[in-house]
């Protein structure tokens, strides 16, 4: 542990290098990232708009609140990890990475970071673009906008280990991109990526309550939205706290035991 910090410090340095050295990518990942929430902040102010001015009680300002919002939390939290595991274990570079004498996941965390560490001025500066074209409305007290700091990081540590976790399945299948579709499909119903949760019907809230989507994303964003109570609150961190140990200790469990069966099959 004595030596995680300078671990990670030459790590940041070598993964900042590369990412720089992959401006093309970074930019066509910027625009996706951009298109996506601007797609879904037309559609639902062009509804709010032929609906009398709102939907379910956001007009066309709280919707554009709530989608930079959510531009901004996706881009705090996203990973990339399950797409890149099955390229691992089918090429055998994963074998390089168990000689190593740290954990891989900390090279991951690190390129992650890195990632949203550089490219984090243009989305702060897409965010304020956003904000004088659509006039985004917020209501957050004092303390709702102190709680989304944390409930953001806790957000990114549930999102980061549920998803290397998941991105294990390939030490047992080598084809996960089915496994990656219908775990993403489900992310932007339940996550409120493509809609505010109180939009949606009932069951489909209650859904995502229980389990982990909402509190990757949708609930930072109600939180700066000004749409929950103290009480609310508390009870969302602790649920994000209870995701985030339940993940790691999965995690730890599917490791020990991927690692057991793991075979490098080649290209």
């Amino acid at each position: 542990m004595r030596s995680l910090p300078g671990l990670y410090a030459q790590q940041f340095r070598t993964s900042l290098a590369v990412m720089l050295q992959y401006r093309a990518s970074l930019l066509i990942w910027l625009i996706s990232h951009l298109l996506e929430p601007l797609v879904y902040l037309s559609v639902w102010s062009a509804v709010s708009a032929g609906r009398g001015g709102s939907v379910g009680g956001y007009d066309a300002h709280e919707f554009a609140a709530y989608f930079i919002c959510l531009m901004l939390v996706n881009h705090v939290t996203y990973t990339w990890i399950m797409w890149e595991y099955e390229y691992r274990v089918r090429h055998g570079s994963l074998s390089f990475a168990l000689l190593r004498p740290v954990h891989p996941i900390h090279a991951d965390l690190a390129d992650n970071l890195s990632s949203k560490i550089i490219t984090l001025p243009l989305i702060l500066a897409a965010a304020a673009v956003l904000a004088v074209l659509f006039r985004p409305s917020f209501h957050a007290p004092a303390w709702a906008a102190a709680a989304f700091v944390p409930s953001v990081l806790l957000a990114l540590a549930l999102r980061f280990l549920m998803e290397w976790t998941l991105a294990l399945a390939a030490f047992w299948t080598t084809r996960v991109s089915a496994l990656n579709r219908v775990y993403f499909v489900a992310l932007l119903f339940l996550s409120g990526q493509m809609a505010p949760l109180s939009l949606l019907p009932p069951p489909i809230r209650l859904v995502a309550t229980v389990l982990p989507f909402r509190w990757t994303t949708s609930f930072p964003v109600e939180l700066l939205m000004g749409t929950l109570t103290p009480s609310d609150a508390l009870v969302g961190l602790a649920a994000q706290a209870g995701w985030v140990l339940a993940c790691a200790v999965a995690l730890r469990l599917v490791w020990r035991a991927g690692v057991r069966v793991f075979t490098a099959v080649g290209a």
